[in-house]
């Protein structure tokens, strides 16, 4: 079977609001609507739509795993609503400092993604808002990572470290980074 490429995306400061006290309740998820209108418009593209986000509150004892799954799938559901597609959601727990291979900057999630989805990373994005996106990205090998400007990303970018790191592209926002990859058709 033909290996499929894939976009993932992280999720807090990507498509919704990143809040420096974590997503812990539906009143503290608001949605970019440039977001839902890029994830609509990109919703027929031949690539897998994957989430990838770290949620350590589940790890530091803020919020229950089943909460989160459950905020996650609801946050999901409304991007559905909205006409985009999300093919396939992961969640990493743990907190920073454990080295848990799931734990971006780590690859797990996108690894485990592609064994389970058949994917092509080597034809893959991905898309966050933090270096750790960027990085876990090209630690799976992806074809190129990217970095919004949006959520953390302005601060992130101009962090030390940013200029250490392989070249990545930056975009203001999810909808700008889309219509880069998959132009509108006229």
């Amino acid at each position: 079977m033909q290996k499929q490429p894939a976009l993932f995306l992280d999720r807090d400061g990507v498509f919704i609001e990143n809040r420096a006290n974590y997503v812990l309740s539906w009143e503290d998820v608001e949605f970019f609507p440039q977001a839902l209108a890029a994830l609509a418009r990109i919703r027929q593209v031949p690539y897998k739509i994957i989430v990838v986000t770290n949620q350590s509150a589940v790890g530091r004892g803020i919020i229950s795993l089943e909460t989160a799954v459950s905020l996650n799938e609801r946050i999901i559901e409304v991007v559905r609503q909205a006409n985009g597609r999300i093919d396939a959601s992961y969640l990493c727990p743990a907190k920073p400092g454990t080295n848990d291979p799931c734990r971006k900057p780590r690859p797990g999630m996108l690894l485990q993604a592609a064994q389970e989805h058949n994917l092509d990373l080597s034809q893959s994005y991905m898309i966050g808002d933090a270096l750790t996106d960027v990085q876990a990205g090209q630690a799976a090998g992806v074809k190129q990572a990217m970095l919004l400007l949006t959520g953390r990303g302005t601060a992130q970018a101009a962090l030390p470290q940013a200029q250490e790191l392989p070249s990545f592209a930056t975009f203001t926002n999810l909808a700008q980074a889309l219509s880069r990859l998959f132009p509108p058709q006229a």
